[in-house]
């Protein structure tokens, strides 16, 4: 397992209309030096998602960068692809069942809403937390109410896990959910709505760098 660092972690998104996939997200993250990159394929059937899953777990194995590999919500598919980990949502398998089933050194990440949910995560064995969504989000038709700086901050106050925050975050406001106690940020349309994907993740690279360099 690769060393958790979490600071720029990339979510994967796929647009046929606009003429990408999730290896050309997975492409432009690992180019541009992202921490983690999650394989989130819910429109995919499980063959198809496995096939995919291999694929980029290769991709990020021999750049030299390296970086970790997660898959959203399929636990089965993640250790099939030998990936460092897997997230879970609130509606997934609870994470105590999860970690029962997991391989050895795999890295658990839960998302987190409330205090509530991410205290209960930590009792539950979760490595990480998805904390969000911060701000309104596009990537996500379901997602709950946005929580706020102030949000993320009761959660940073209540938990000493590894934060990465997630929803609505880009280069204008992520100096600010770093600074309210994040370890990490969670992008997908930051990197999905640019013109130029690579320079995007390049942009949040330095960024996240930048804020995180003095502690």
């Amino acid at each position: 397992m690769s060393e958790m660092r979490l600071g720029l972690y990339v979510v994967t998104y796929a647009d046929p209309a606009r003429g990408f996939g999730h290896m050309d997200v997975a492409a432009a993250a690992i180019e541009g030096g992202a921490d983690a990159i999650q394989l989130r394929g819910k429109e995919l059937g499980g063959r198809e998602l496995h096939g995919l899953a291999l694929r980029m777990g290769d991709a990020i194995g021999r750049s030299p960068a390296g970086g970790l590999f997660f898959v959203n919500d399929r636990i089965d598919v993640a250790m099939a692809a030998k990936a460092d980990g897997v997230h879970l949502g609130q509606e997934d398998v609870p994470a105590q069942a999860a970690r029962s089933l997991m391989s050895a050194g795999m890295i658990l990440g839960i998302s987190a809403t409330t205090v509530e949910e991410a205290l209960a995560a930590r009792e539950d064995g979760a490595d990480y937390l998805g904390v969000g969504p911060v701000f309104a989000t596009p990537s996500k038709d379901d997602a709950a109410p946005p929580i706020g700086l102030e949000g993320l901050k009761r959660i940073r106050e209540a938990v000493e896990l590894p934060i990465v925050a997630i929803g609505g975050i880009d280069a204008d406001n992520a100096r600010r959910v770093l600074n309210a106690g994040a370890d990490g940020i969670a992008v997908i349309s930051a990197v999905t709505g640019a013109e130029d994907m690579t320079g995007a993740v390049r942009e949040l690279r330095l960024l996240v760098d930048d804020c995180l360099a003095g502690r």
